[in-house]
């Protein structure tokens, strides 16, 4: 089974260094566990979701740490929500760097227990799936089409299984661990749909009213249960880019998925002729391009610096950098072909704000060109574009 090297793999040898606890977050199947197990391999492995070791650590939370004097992977680290609170003074009294590295596929739960219990002890990393920089020529050499449906979990790709079985797997999964405990038995019927309906929205402006309508359920409702996805690394909010500038904007976020395979299938798509011809294919695309950039930025240990531009007007660009004082507008183009209305918005961006390092155009097609002052890359290259920051 082919292991993939992932770029996080110096980020979080090197921040262990630092901090006596790294905590590594990222949807289910990420890789977190094989990342941490081949970073650290002399470490004790622990799976708080084993109930043995769960119950170890629940009811005697001071042994349970005393038998791993030297630290260790604590894995799904939110089963064992109090374990952290004791961590504390042990890390404290060792003084040792790299000491315990916990992982979590809860995003807020997580975040609040380790935020709360171990402030200024630990760094805080997050793995999502492969990109296409971590595929290498195996990502290059596939079609678009191929990825859209694929996506990216490390599985899918090390086992050769067919997408749709994994990915339904993956679903089923997730809504049996994750909500079956949280919903009545009567709501996880609804809720798959309104996953489903998420996805088809997927590059849009977030309309909650609209999704809770069309799901049957309560505007609160439908924000419970889009914070739910959140939580688990299914959907993200892409923000818009607010300035101090007299044309009004839009404050609206975006929606897209975490993996764009698990949107294909909730979409229904299950072979790549179904891709070409589907009319979200070009949304599909941009979640991608949008998911690998900020990929590109936490998996090197960096915060997310994107965000979207929109006017009241209309007029838009999907992506955009900021790097330092400067903006760096990246438009999205599913297509492989260059047409000349394919640069209005950055045009239009380029009149309200200065731009002294260009901007881009990522397509489908394969040749870098650069036009007006814009460098137009194939979606593989994107990588390149955002090292310059």
């Amino acid at each position: 089974m082919e292991i993939f090297r992932r770029t996080m793999e110096g980020v979080l040898a090197e921040v262990a260094g630092r901090y006596p606890v790294v905590t590594l977050t990222g949807p289910r199947q990420s890789g977190k566990t094989t990342l941490c197990r081949k970073v650290f391999p002399d470490k004790p492995y622990v799976n708080l979701a084993n109930l043995d070791q769960r119950k170890h650590a629940e009811d005697d939370p001071r042994g349970f740490l005393a038998s791993l004097p030297d630290g260790a992977v604590l894995d799904e680290i939110q089963e064992a929500p109090d374990l952290p609170s004791y961590m504390l003074q042990l890390v404290d009294e060792d003084k040792r760097n790299g000491l315990f590295i916990l992982t979590g596929s809860q995003q807020f739960e997580v975040a609040t227990t380790i935020s709360q219990s171990l402030a200024g002890r630990t760094a805080i990393l997050k793995l999502f799936p492969l990109s296409l920089e971590e595929l290498g020529e195996r990502g290059k050499a596939a079609s678009l089409d191929h990825l859209l449906l694929t996506g990216f979990y490390p599985r899918v790709w090390q086992n050769g299984m067919p997408p749709s079985e994994a990915l339904e797997d993956y679903v089923e999964t997730y809504v049996e661990r994750d909500m079956r405990p949280i919903l009545a038995v009567k709501e996880l019927g609804l809720f798959q749909r309104f996953t489903q309906l998420c996805a088809g929205r997927i590059g849009q402006l977030l309309n909650l009213n609209s999704l809770a309508d069309d799901c049957g359920i309560s505007h609160q409702t439908a924000r419970n249960w889009l914070t739910l996805l959140e939580a688990s690394y299914i959907v993200f909010q892409l923000p818009p880019y607010f300035a101090k500038i007299r044309k009004r904007l839009v404050k609206s976020t975006k929606l897209y998925f975490y993996d764009v395979g698990l949107a294909s299938l909730l979409l229904g798509i299950e072979t790549e002729a179904h891709v070409r011809s589907h009319p979200l294919r070009g949304s599909l695309f941009e979640n991608m391009v949008v998911m690998e950039a900020l990929k590109y930025r936490r998996h090197r240990g960096k915060r997310p610096n994107f965000y979207f531009y929109r006017d009241s007007n209309g007029r838009e660009v999907d992506l955009v950098q900021q790097r330092g004082p400067d903006l760096y507008p990246i438009e999205i183009k599913a297509g492989q072909t260059i047409n000349p209305d394919h640069f209005r918005g950055l045009k239009n961006f380029a009149t309200v704000f200065p731009l002294p390092q260009g901007s881009a155009l990522i397509y489908a097609g394969d040749h870098p060109q650069t036009r007006h002052n814009t460098a137009v890359r194939p979606y593989w290259a994107l990588g390149e574009l955002l090292a310059q920051a």
